[in-house]
């Protein structure tokens, strides 16, 4: 172990944020994994070498800054779009959203500080996961970017690596990369158990993805996307052309689907008429559907307060069901009352929200769980105790442009379908719009901003999961285990461990 000493030749501060940002290149969709080799023993060890709470505040708070910061630029591109009422929140928007989350990282840096240096990388990696599981309920909630989705890799790696994630969910992937992270402080001990850890952990995805499958539905889902720019999006000759492609697209994609049963997904407000009231459009929409459709969509309530919806459809007639989305976006979809400074994207109250998680059980359609947009991110919230054969996602990442935001969205619905071994199909406006199994391997996708139709095959539901049934106790459970494995190894003699 090394003597403690202050940091000489850098500030701290600055060297933890460039950490801090280096560490995001392992978010979805970089990948970059390795780099937490070296930002997450930079943080301990300059956390170590702080001297007293100010300094090691300032490092665990610039690292934070930094790292959320890389994650969630994408954020501006929204704010761009709103640029003539919002322009000077352009430099503001991100690194304020950015200093906020950075506390989720502060306090279990600066509460770590009170275990001995030997262990404080257990200690923190507990820490660290009990406040993250805290970030998806306090002020509104946030569980953007953990960094167990830095698993969520395209193709057989990600599966593999994806599937604890079944019995822990996304906060016990994140345990896991904390602790594999700060495996260099351990020396050659350290790395040794890490790959150790990484084996077996790449052993149980690969016996987990055996060759046992459940049947397929006979149902074919065929996701719409529309690439529809969000600006403009509203106005009326513009609207009209926009719903002509999503009605020519539909037709294109049940074609391409051939003979039995279909489904047909429309994105998250994809449709600029009011599904529930129109029945023109509803009518338009059947005959290109020929069958049921989910059709995003905006919807009035009697007192005119508007809800971001999802509206089932068969035929002409009134709609089979209606899903109000019910975890609303902070600022785009509502003013938080806690907030002091009137940023919010709409106007008045903001949007309704809906009674919580549904599961639909309409004729010919397996039981399905709908979900709209930002729900997606939440793990253990988004699904009905009367638990679906499948998850519908709908969005909009119009706002968000080509940029990481889109790709971060995608592998969060990614892990729902891992932790609750549901299929879950995505229709996204301008992408990524794709479908996975309850193993979380993708089905078939249609990539950014291209217009197209997507037929895929419904795959039967897994059994209820580990994680589906005690949701976000495990990982809390194995979080408080770290912990206390770190305050044991503290006591110990082994001098090598982190």
């Amino acid at each position: 172990m090394v003597a403690k000493a202050p940091l000489r030749g850098a500030h701290p501060g600055l060297v933890a944020f460039g950490l801090g940002l280096l560490s995001a290149a392992a978010l979805p969709p970089m990948h970059a994994l390795p780099v937490l080799w070296l930002s997450l023993p930079g943080l301990l060890f300059l956390l170590n070498r702080a001297e007293g709470w100010r300094a090691a505040a300032r490092v665990a708070f610039c690292f934070g800054l930094g790292h959320h910061i890389a994650g969630l630029y994408w954020i501006t591109e929204a704010i761009l779009i709103e640029a003539t009422t919002f322009w000077w929140l352009v430099p503001l928007g991100v690194p304020m959203l950015a200093a906020v989350l950075a506390l989720f990282i502060l306090l279990p840096c600066l509460l770590a500080r009170l275990a001995p240096m030997r262990g404080r990388g257990w200690v923190l990696a507990g820490l660290w996961v009990l406040f993250d599981v805290a970030r998806q309920f306090v002020l509104s909630g946030f569980p953007w970017n953990p960094l167990g989705s830095a698993w969520a890799v395209p193709g057989l790696v990600g599966d593999a690596m994806l599937q604890p994630a079944s019995a822990m969910g996304v906060h016990g992937l994140t345990l896991l990369t904390l602790l594999a992270g700060f495996a260099p402080l351990g020396g050659r001990r350290g790395m040794t158990a890490v790959g150790v850890l990484l084996a077996a952990w790449a052993g149980w995805g690969a016996i987990r993805l055996g060759p046992n499958l459940p049947p397929s539905s006979p149902l074919t889902v065929v996701l719409v996307q529309g690439n529809i720019a969000q600006e403009g999006k509203w106005e009326r000759e513009r609207a009209l052309r926009n719903f002509d492609r999503y009605l020519r697209l539909t037709r294109e994609g049940i074609a391409m689907a051939g003979d039995g049963p279909t489904l047909v997904v429309w994105p998250e407000t994809a449709s600029p008429f009011l599904i529930d009231r129109d029945a023109e459009a509803r009518a338009a929409v059947a005959e290109a559907a020929g069958g049921p459709a989910f059709i995003g969509t905006i919807r009035f309530d009697a007192a005119r307060r508007p809800y971001n919806s999802l509206a089932a459809i068969d035929g002409p007639g009134p709609v089979a069901a209606l899903y109000d989305k019910w975890h609303l976006v902070p600022f785009g979809e509502y003013q938080p009352g806690w907030f002091p400074l009137p940023i919010a994207f709409v106007s008045g109250d903001g949007f309704g929200r809906g009674p919580g998680p549904q599961t639909w059980r309409l004729p010919g359609i397996p039981a399905v769980g709908p979900m709209i947009c930002y729900e997606a991110i939440f793990p253990a919230e988004g699904v009905a105790a009367d638990r679906p054969e499948w998850l519908v996602n709908v969005t909009n990442d119009a706002w968000f442009g080509n940029s990481t935001g889109p790709r971060q969205h995608l592998a969060a619905a990614r892990l729902r379908a891992v932790e609750e071994g549901l299929p879950v199909m995505r229709a996204a406006n301008t992408g990524i719009s794709a479908g996975f199994d309850g193993y979380g391997r993708e089905l078939g996708r249609l990539g950014m901003n291209v217009a197209g139709s997507l037929p895929l095959t419904l795959p039967g539901a897994l059994a209820p999961t580990v994680a589906r049934r005690f949701g976000l106790w495990i990982p809390g459970i194995l979080a408080l285990i770290a912990i206390g494995a770190g305050l044991k190894i503290a006591h110990g003699t082994n001098h090598g461990s982190i």
